[in-house]
C-alpha cells in the first residue's frame, strides 16, 4: 500500500495567499532526473491532469503526476521562511541523501 504524500496547512495556506486557485492553479510537485544528486523535484502552478492525484485542503490544490507519486510516498510538503527566502520544501522519507539546496535528492 502507497501513502500519498502529506500537505501541511502552511502549504495550503500560502497557495491561498498567492491566490492559486482563484487563478485556476495547482501547486504541481514533481521528481525528474537530473540534479547533484540524481532526482530533483520540480514545483511550479500548473493546471491538474488527468492522471494527478490531487490533494486539497483549504480551498487549495497540491496534484502530483502518477509517475512521481512513488518518489514521493509519504512525504510531507510544507512552506518555509527563513532569513535566506521563503520556498515549498519537501521532506522525503524516501531520499537516502541529498543535496544541500533542498532540491536534489538520491534515493
Amino acid at each position: 500500500m502507497h501513502l500519498p504524500p502529506k500537505v501541511t496547512d502552511r502549504a495550503f495556506a500560502r497557495l491561498a495567499e498567492i491566490g492559486a486557485a482563484d487563478q485556476g492553479q495547482a501547486l504541481r510537485v514533481a521528481v525528474e532526473g537530473g540534479g547533484c544528486s540524481g532526482f530533483q523535484y520540480e514545483i511550479a502552478l500548473d493546471k491538474a491532469k488527468d492522471d494527478d492525484l490531487v490533494l486539497e485542503g483549504q480551498g487549495e490544490r497540491v496534484v502530483v503526476d502518477s509517475v512521481s507519486l512513488p518518489f514521493l510516498e509519504n512525504a510531507v510538503i510544507d512552506f518555509t521562511e527563513e532569513l535566506i527566502g521563503a520556498r515549498f520544501t519537501i521532506e522525503n522519507p524516501n531520499a537516502t541523501s541529498s543535496c544541500g539546496c533542498g532540491t536534489s535528492f538520491s534515493i
